[in-house]
């Protein structure tokens, strides 16, 4: 039974897209960086064992030493593995390669897709009064995915301006509609946004005209610019809006942090 008496949580919201390649970590990265810097508070989980995130805010691997891995199958406690970035009000839990055999041995547990759900609503989240929890996803749906899906109240699809983008969006929504059956109920679909948008090219149109038509209000109407600041700043461990803040890509950013506020506003009024 949920203690009344408890803060209201944040919001978790899961980051996804099978496909590799699509801007899912770029737009977890930076999304978090333009809501911090709108004043909200932050939790940036690290859930793709590759690092990417962690990297690019910064966290050399001998910084990682209890990381998502340890949050999951360790019972490590939520505060010995929340980490500070450069970037006031953006938290981080950060990730090594030992989540590479993480979905191996979460087949052996029998909560084995719940518990990050479990984790992320331990008392002591609140002690961070976040209003936001991203997690990015790695580019599969394998338990690592599930266990975001079956934490999260929904899902933000990054959509790549290119070629086949649609057709691999099918199967992601069969695994939401999935996850909502059999474990999270409440789960829906934050919406879709589209990356690495050239408005100069004819198929990039053609993707988002066809997005559109298909998938209706569920896509954000800020894109996100292919845009070479954007493809920078993570070699130099920063955000976008840290390392060019007047770029295209840092402006497309803040605009789509402001719009994703504006649906929880309406949502929550």
């Amino acid at each position: 039974m949920s203690d009344p008496t408890r803060p209201k949580g944040p919001k978790i919201i899961a980051v996804a897209n099978q496909k590799g390649g699509v801007g899912k970590t770029t737009t977890t990265i930076n999304l978090g960086a333009a809501l911090a810097k709108q004043g909200a508070h932050v939790l940036l989980v690290d859930l793709d064992p590759q690092g990417n995130a962690s990297t690019g805010l910064g966290l050399d691997p001998h910084q990682r030493s209890l990381t998502t891995y340890d949050l999951l199958l360790g019972e490590i406690p939520l505060q010995d593995v929340v980490q500070s970035t450069g970037i006031d009000g953006l938290l981080i839990v950060p990730a090594t390669t030992d989540l590479s055999s993480a979905d191996i041995e979460l087949y052996a547990n029998e909560k084995r897709s719940f518990l990050l759900h479990d984790a992320l609503r331990q008392p002591a989240i609140d002690r961070y009064g976040l209003d936001y929890i991203l997690v990015d996803c790695p580019p599969s749906l394998n338990l690592l995915t599930v266990n975001a899906m079956v934490a999260a109240h929904s899902v933000l699809v990054p959509l790549q301006s290119e070629f086949f983008a649609l057709e691999g969006l099918s199967q992601l929504m069969l695994t939401i509609r999935e996850v909502r059956q059999t474990a999270n109920p409440g789960l829906r679909i934050e919406g879709v946004v589209m990356t690495m948008y050239d408005a100069r090219n004819n198929l990039s149109l053609q993707v988002e005209k066809d997005a559109r038509e298909n998938l209706g209000e569920l896509v954000f109407r800020t894109v996100i610019p292919r845009n070479v600041r954007v493809s920078e700043a993570p070699s130099y461990a920063m955000s976008v809006l840290d390392y060019d803040p007047a770029s295209k890509g840092s402006q497309a950013y803040l605009a789509l942090a402001r719009e994703l506020a504006k649906r929880h506003a309406s949502v929550s009024a």
